[in-house]
């Protein structure tokens, strides 16, 4: 119940984030970056390009994961697309764009660093993150950051040079954030890992 709440609450945060930004027209890196420049190209809600774009990634995260993660993700992110579908219901409002970009990769740092320590993520770059921090120690705000700049640089095609450069500025306040609290990650997927092991070890005794 606790750890669904953490979820949940990670989901709220980096909605709002994602929120802050899309009314700064900035951009995030991630598949919810590339989310928001299909939406802005293509004039698709976000929640649904940010949906279809994920179901590859469940595949990897499945067989790399395990089931639990994949479900959890799978969980967080169909929470983040029905809470970020909640946008078009909002008072039209307007930030300046360096305001956006640091409150928005501010508080989505810290939604993602509740979902990873928490045993789920939001697909795509967020479980090749994991993984990598979890088989080779890699740190997983620099393994975001290089997924989330080549992402912004799409950007630039559709929000323009200058709210591209502050979209680039998210992303670093993002993964900032996300290394900052890397060890505490490291943790959590090591507890995870050893319980997956144990119950693994007891089916193994019993068969």
């Amino acid at each position: 119940m606790k750890k669904g709440l953490a979820i949940l609450l990670g989901c709220l945060m980096t909605t709002i984030g994602l929120i802050i930004l899309r009314h700064s027209h900035v951009v995030t890196g991630g598949t919810a970056g590339l989310s928001l420049s299909l939406s802005y190209l293509t004039d698709l809600p976000f929640s649904i390009v940010f949906f279809v774009i994920n179901l590859p990634f469940y595949v990897f995260s499945m067989i790399r994961m395990g089931f639990k993660f994949t479900l959890n993700t799978v969980i967080s992110v169909t929470a983040l697309t029905l809470m970020s579908s909640l946008d078009y219901y909002i008072i039209p409002f307007s930030l300046p764009v360096w305001v956006g970009s640091i409150l928005g990769g501010c508080i989505i740092g810290l939604g993602l660093v509740v979902l990873f320590s928490h045993g789920s993520s939001l697909g795509g770059a967020n479980i090749l993150a994991l993984f990598l921090q979890k088989r080779f120690r890699y740190n997983p705000g620099i393994v975001n950051f290089l997924f989330d700049f080549c992402v912004v640089l799409i950007s630039f095609f559709t929000v323009g040079i200058w709210s591209g450069i502050f979209s680039i500025l998210s992303v670093i306040v993002t993964s900032a954030i996300i290394s900052y609290y890397k060890n505490s990650i490291g943790k959590s997927i090591d507890k995870n890992a050893t319980k997956k092991y144990n119950l693994d070890s007891k089916m193994a005794v019993n068969e």
